[in-house]
């Protein structure tokens, strides 16, 4: 009995966090242009979520692109068909791995990020002082970080397709000694209009429900700083597992609509 009773104290607890997270995303939308008034928060958090994370979403582009050439390359090459490493490279970063790499990475990174930060003011009272003088936290703290992730996953994406294209390109001549020139044009000639679209799309969704579940973490932090750790882990695993459900969704249904 008891333990019936403590499922059902979790399945309820879930259930209400679910609907004090839909709560939140009624609100974001509601409130959604009043990121004008708080621009220059905005343009902060555009630096720390953009610029500061652009060496750590390069490398792991970097490395992508090289394991899949050299994975794609050991197969190819049983059947004398190394030229074609540029069409895996070129499909793989561009529909799944630049933009779920991407995503995981950041996930993480301003998961956290937003998390500890908004559950810290949460702990330390500062957000019911903004209440207290009639401020919206989701106006002055959860949309500009939203709209900041939004603008800066895709750019971030497309550095990460890049440095993939790059690292398979190089690895591809080092290891399998096929020239630059079969590389990209076996790359290019396989992208599809569907591909782009899929590869674009991506990062938008990505960024809305990552910034939005750690910010949501983040205000519903209670009970000091062991609590704001459990957040912030619960945070970063939710939106990865998120990140992943996304890409389902995006490589199966819209795949199969278009």
């Amino acid at each position: 009995m008891a333990n019936l009773t403590k499922i059902h104290d979790a399945v309820y607890a879930k259930i209400s966090s679910l609907q004090d997270y839909t709560y939140l995303l009624m609100d974001i939308c509601k409130n959604i242009l009043s990121v004008k008034n708080n621009w220059t928060d905005t343009l902060k958090e555009m630096y720390v979520i953009g610029t500061k994370a652009l060496m750590l979403v390069t490398l792991g582009g970097l490395f992508c692109g090289i394991i899949l050439a050299i994975e794609a390359g050991h197969n190819l090459e049983m059947f004398g068909a190394t030229t074609l490493i540029g069409h895996t490279v070129s499909l793989g970063m561009i529909r799944e791995l630049g933009p779920v790499i991407t995503g995981l990475l950041l996930a993480s990174r301003t998961g956290a990020k937003n998390t500890s930060e908004i559950g810290a003011m949460q702990l330390s009272e500062q957000i019911d002082a903004l209440r207290a003088f009639g401020i919206s936290p989701v106006e002055k703290l959860v949309i500009p970080r939203l709209v900041a992730a939004i603008i800066m996953f895709f750019p971030l994406t497309l550095i990460a397709d890049i440095a993939g294209f790059l690292g398979g390109m190089l690895s591809t001549y080092q290891t399998f000694h096929v020239d630059y020139s079969f590389f990209w044009d076996s790359a290019i000639r396989v992208l599809k209009m569907k591909d782009l679209f899929v590869g674009c799309i991506k990062p938008i969704f990505f960024a809305f429900f990552i910034s939005s579940i750690s910010c949501y973490y983040g205000l519903t932090t209670r009970g000091g700083t062991t609590d704001l750790g459990k957040k912030s882990i619960n945070a970063v695993v939710v939106s990865s597992i998120v990140v992943l459900a996304l890409d389902f969704i995006f490589t199966k249904v819209v795949w199969e609509l278009m």
